[in-house]
């Protein structure tokens, strides 16, 4: 049995080590459980949560907002609660109703979670629209979610969409942060009755809707999942039991710096558990290095959240800048001491191993600053959590940066499940898996071997108009999630790949591409690698060159500034290219295996389609807008 603990930041103890049950079947393990750590929510919603913390603990630093000044100002949890409230009854004095959907457009800023919050307290429902959005996706959003009123956070993104109003007839509100509304919304309010949010507050339960999240979508349009406030408690509060390092403690101020959209469900869970944990959080709009690196520095949060792409690039650029001082020898001695020495400590913690021995403690106490201090400076100086979502980072950097001093906590999940659906369980982690299921999770391998989630957590349903609201996802209570994984022995969970991405080559075989794909795209040359074959003799790739890794490349092997497609047909590169193909190919058989492969001029891009904003890769379009590229790699 699991112990229940009440969600609280007044803890410094781990919880019992719970591990899952699993059911085989045919030899296999084929389900795995959790019981749930969070006692179930019962009454209320995520609106009362600022006004809760404002009651607990009124003086407690739970939020900081950089101002135009790039300073960091804290905000107490009786000054947000104080926000939330002039906001909502701005909302209400607008004429918004209980249960009318507001869209929010906007990048990761302080103002996304007011607005968030504050909605919920004047009873409405939010609507998040990637600022990266074409006006015909934003429109479609608009039409389909009914939404009322729009805020944007800049003008040029309320001009878009302004020729788009005669085709949106709901809406009758435009808000734009950038010019103040935001604040002039809670001036408005002011004649309007407190009494009236506590009263819209007090309608809402658990069951009650909260967020429709379109789905970002590899192929069609998207969809709009529908998520209860009771889904978020669910996915947060045994979150925050489970990852008690990144939430919970006595002995150091935690804080959390986001940078990833909050119109994605990841990044907007743990928004949510940071409010819920009163962990002080904070917003970052940008994730160029340049603007989001000084922002880290003064912010100095103790977690991030990070998607395996840019711990990639953090470290491939690390080695670059050590190649270039001439010290890359001692930057890979150190990277190979972080590896065993993360390694170890998996072993020791899952029961395999007697964790590092004196001298591997010993070579990564000297190694510390001259390599990990350096690279945990370059995060603000106090990260030793990053929780890590998207796609599977690869166990050798995960342990890496386990030997550098940084856990990463890896997770599985989807829009439809409120983000994580299996996580790393701090108490025993596995490298290179996904973790095993989030307490009050179910994951369940399909004949197929697709994965099927469980769980409280898992949306209510789809939204759709015409059927006149939502739509039931998983009328049998199992959600088909259209990932293909596999269960380990002790309930641990390996992703493979999409159910509808593989590839059935002309000879019959099946071949997952993503294993391949990630494997590549983390190699400091290249960007991004599609990985193809359907109906065709053998499996090819299409590569993209990283502009980083590119130019690092030609100073250290003294080749002239050029446009990246001139480098094309250079011997050195396809050679280095050559090199990292084959050692993908190790992960996979012979007929699995990637024979040819084309290096592409441009990059894919969000913009041209090529990229979700989460940074799927839009297969079709690909093939697409590079068919001469494909047909060069399979020759008559």
């Amino acid at each position: 049995m699991s112990t229940s603990y009440s969600t609280s930041a007044d803890f410094d103890a781990p919880p019992a080590l719970v591990e899952p049950e699993t059911r085989r079947l045919d030899g296999a393990v084929r389900e795995a459980s959790v019981p749930a750590f969070a006692r179930p929510v019962t009454y209320g919603s995520l609106a009362d949560l600022p006004f809760d913390n404002a009651e607990a603990a009124p003086d407690a630093v739970v939020l900081s907002r950089k101002g135009q000044d790039g300073l960091w100002t804290d905000v107490t949890a009786e000054r947000f609660a104080a926000q939330v409230h002039a906001v909502a009854k701005g909302l209400i004095g607008e004429g918004l109703m209980p249960g009318d959907r507001i869209a929010i457009m906007a990048r990761t800023t302080y103002e996304w979670t007011l607005l968030d919050f504050a909605a919920w307290a004047a009873g409405l429902v939010t609507v998040p629209v990637y600022p990266t959005s074409s006006v015909f996706q934003t429109r479609w959003i608009l039409q389909d979610s009914g939404a009322v009123a729009l805020v944007t956070e800049t003008v040029g993104q309320a001009a878009a969409i302004g020729p788009e109003r005669d085709r949106l007839p709901d809406l009758r509100h435009m808000w734009v942060m950038e010019k103040g509304h935001v604040e002039r919304l809670a001036e408005l309010g002011e004649q309007v009755p407190g009494a009236e949010v506590d009263v819209r507050r007090g309608m809402l339960v658990p069951d009650t809707l909260a967020t429709l999240i379109y789905t970002s979508g590899t192929t069609g349009r998207p969809k709009g999942c529908a998520l209860t406030h009771g889904n978020f408690f669910a996915e947060v509060d045994n979150a925050i039991e489970l990852l008690y390092p990144v939430f919970k403690s006595t002995t150091e101020d935690l804080s959390v710096l986001l940078f990833l959209p909050m119109s994605h469900v990841f990044g907007r869970m743990v928004a949510i558990a940071c409010v819920r944990a009163r962990v002080r959080l904070g917003h970052a709009p940008s994730l160029k290095a340049d603007e989001l690196l000084p922002d880290l520095a003064a912010f100095r949060p103790t977690c991030l959240l990070a998607i395996p792409y840019m711990l990639e690039k953090i470290f491939n650029s690390a080695r670059a800048k050590a190649e270039a001082g001439g010290r890359v020898s001692t930057f890979d001695r150190a990277a190979n001491t972080a590896i065993r020495y993360g390694e170890a400590v998996e072993a020791q913690k899952t029961g395999t191993g007697h964790g590092p021995g004196a001298t591997l403690r010993a070579a990564r106490t000297f190694y510390d600053p001259l390599v990990y201090r350096r690279i945990r400076n370059a995060m603000g100086g106090r990260v030793r959590h990053a929780i890590c979502g998207g796609s599977p980072l690869g166990r050798r950097l995960a342990a890496f940066y386990l030997g550098a001093g940084i856990e990463i906590y890896e997770g599985y999940g989807l829009t439809e499940t409120t983000a994580a659906s299996t996580v790393t369980p701090p108490l025993k982690p596995r490298l290179g898996t996904v973790g095993w299921p989030l307490p009050g999770t179910k994951i369940r391998i399909a004949a197929d071997g697709e994965i099927l989630v469980a769980g409280d957590h898992v949306l209510r349903g789809y939204w759709d108009p015409a059927a006149g609201g939502v739509v039931p996802a998983a009328p049998d209570g199992w959600l088909a999630t259209g990932d293909i994984g596999e269960l380990d022995d002790e309930g641990y969970l390996t992703i493979t790949g999409r159910k509808k991405e593989m590839i059935i080559t002309a000879g019959g075989k099946s071949v997952a591409p993503a294993p391949l794909e990630n494997w590549l795209r983390s190699h400091p040359l290249i960007s991004q690698c599609m990985v193809l074959g359907d109906g065709r003799p053998y499996v090819s790739a299409l590569i993209t060159l990283d502009p980083d890794g590119l130019t690092h490349w030609r100073q250290m092997n003294g080749k002239h500034p050029v446009p990246p497609e001139l480098l094309i047909g250079d011997e050195e590169l396809n050679a280095v290219l050559q090199r990292a193909i084959d050692e993908a190919n190790k992960l996979v058989s012979r007929p699995e295996s990637i024979r040819r492969f084309a290096i592409l001029p441009r990059d894919f891009s969000e913009m041209e389609g090529h990229l979700t904003p989460s940074m799927k890769l839009r297969r079709e379009a690909i093939l697409r807008d590079f068919a001469d590229a494909v047909e060069g790699l399979y020759p008559q």
